[in-house]
Parts: C-alpha cells; sequence; structure tokens
C-alpha cells in the first residue's frame, strides 16, 4: 500500500510525525487534498484543519496557522507559524 511520510511543525516543536494514506489542509488558493502520487508542490498554508487520514485507518486533525506546506516524492512537510494537535482556534 502507497503511503505518504508526514511531518506537521510549528515554529517551537515538532507536532506530528507519521504515516497516512490521505492529508488535507487549506492553502490560501482553498482546500488540498494529497494522495499518494502526488505531483511536487509548494503551497502557502492558510489558516484552519490538517486533517490526516493514517495508514492504520484512524483519523487525525490538527490546527494549523500560516506556513508552508509541502510535497516531494510521497513526503508531505506541514511548516506552520503556529500548530496544534486537535482542531478549533489557537490561542
Amino acid at each position: 500500500m502507497a503511503e505518504l511520510k508526514v511531518e506537521i511543525v510549528s515554529e517551537e516543536r515538532s507536532v506530528w510525525n507519521g504515516t497516512a494514506s490521505a492529508v488535507s489542509a487549506r492553502t490560501i488558493d482553498g482546500e488540498i487534498g494529497i494522495l499518494p502520487g502526488h505531483t511536487p508542490l509548494l503551497a502557502v498554508l492558510g489558516d484552519g484543519e490538517v486533517v490526516l487520514r493514517t495508514t492504520d485507518g484512524s483519523t487525525v486533525t490538527a490546527h494549523a496557522t500560516g506556513g508552508f506546506f509541502s510535497v516531494d516524492n510521497d513526503q508531505v512537510v506541514i511548516a506552520a507559524t503556529s500548530a496544534r494537535m486537535g482542531s478549533g482556534k489557537q490561542d
């Protein structure tokens, strides 16, 4: 089964690191969904939820504010200004 290696980091710390079968996030141009085999991409991250469907079938949600979203060779890196696990507004 194809998978994505995903890392979510904020300016302060690593927030989440693991494998996923799908990732969706908000960029400044709108929602984007990433599956294994996606073409390389670099986008400016918008404020909102990042939803990960993990390879074990569970769903992980984080809230990210600002930063960048990159995809290359089935690796997704979300480098946010601030991020935390769970949905909801940043404090």
